[in-house]
């Protein structure tokens, strides 16, 4: 990553491609102030109002997904009143209520995806999402879902940058960073 540039500006969507290995990942949690691992320089941040969503997901296996996401909304200071929305709008409003170590990786992904649904129904949302493989284990309706959600999220001024090896079924301009080979 030696010699990057990378400005993100209101309205920009930036994709972080490259092959496993090649800092991708480091690159988001360093932006998101988590890391500093493989990295000399510095990053200025002029947006304190961040979500990072890692590309595990980020859930406790013992709680439901509504318990879950009530504490996600307690640390983040959300109101907690749009957590049904959120399980709806994720595929999630039949499943709020089960152990999330009983549901598929997908459906698992999904809770952890609600945050961003969270986010955006605040009074006060978050205005970088920083997302690492976001599409990873979700079916093609929750990936065409997802990526409406992450062009809301631009076209109202927001920024959005990820990683991911798929294809983004997207009609907003993307940049694209492409990091060299495996680190």
């Amino acid at each position: 990553m030696e010699g990057l540039d990378l400005d993100i500006s209101a309205g920009n969507m930036v994709l972080i491609e490259g092959p496993n290995g090649s800092g991708k990942t480091t690159l988001l949690r360093s932006l998101a102030g988590l890391s500093r691992l493989g990295l000399t320089g510095s990053i200025a941040r002029d947006c304190d109002e961040l979500l990072y969503l890692g590309h595990r997901a980020g859930i406790k296996q013992l709680l439901t997904p509504r318990e879950n996401l009530v504490w996600a909304c307690r640390s983040q200071g959300w109101n907690p009143d749009t957590i049904d929305s959120a399980l709806e709008r994720v595929g999630l409003s039949g499943r709020a209520d089960v152990l999330c170590q009983h549901l598929s990786a997908g459906q698992q992904r999904r809770v952890n995806l609600a945050r961003l649904y969270l986010s955006f129904e605040h009074q006060h949302p978050r205005t970088l999402w920083l997302l690492d493989e976001p599409f990873t284990a979700i079916d093609r309706d929750g990936v065409t879902s997802l990526a409406a959600t992450m062009a809301q999220q631009v076209q109202r001024g927001g920024a959005v940058v990820l990683t991911s090896h798929q294809d983004l079924p997207l009609d907003i301009p993307l940049r694209r960073l492409v990091l060299g080979g495996a680190a």
